[in-house]
């Protein structure tokens, strides 16, 4: 597996400290965040995924604990906008760079803006995916947003 990707160089450049963390992608997990949890033996609430939604013509990003779901209402307030749908996965692949499974919030094609559940600054790391499939960045939740330009919001829900 390479421990080089666009996120981690994102992180490289952006001279943040983090941890790569790995574990056996199963790409027929009813969760891939709640694996990636599981199998790296983390509480999910630790375990962030990355979404991609749009609204009208912009895409966001929101990246929320694993084991919750994304609030479009509250990503909606957050961002300014009217509403937001989740993305198709071609179109979060095309305009992210990566793989559904591997879709990192660091080092994507284009800027987007960023949200994260508020609860992310609760703990002193988080994990999020490292831009490949079965791989994990485990980092501070402050470094994580001044490398995204992320802002945190109140976005889960469940």
């Amino acid at each position: 597996m390479a421990k080089k990707t666009t996120a981690t160089m994102a992180m490289d450049r952006a001279k943040k400290p983090y941890q790569l963390l790995e574990y056996p992608y199963d790409p027929d997990a009813a969760s891939i965040g709640l694996h990636a949890a599981e199998s790296l033996g983390l509480p999910p609430s630790q375990v962030f995924k990355t979404l991609m939604t749009t609204a009208g013509d912009e895409a966001l990003i929101a990246v929320v604990p694993s084991d919750r779901e994304l609030n479009l209402k509250a990503l909606a307030q957050a961002a300014g906008k009217k509403a937001v749908s989740m993305m198709k996965g071609p179109d979060a692949e095309r305009l992210s760079g990566y793989r559904i499974g591997g879709i990192s919030p660091l080092g994507q094609k284009k800027r987007l803006r960023t949200f994260f559940d508020g609860s992310a600054l609760l703990f002193p790391f988080i994990v999020i995916n490292g831009g490949q499939r079965g791989l994990q960045i485990q980092a501070a939740p402050q470094d994580l947003l001044e490398v995204t330009g992320g802002l945190p919001a109140p976005l889960a829900s469940g």
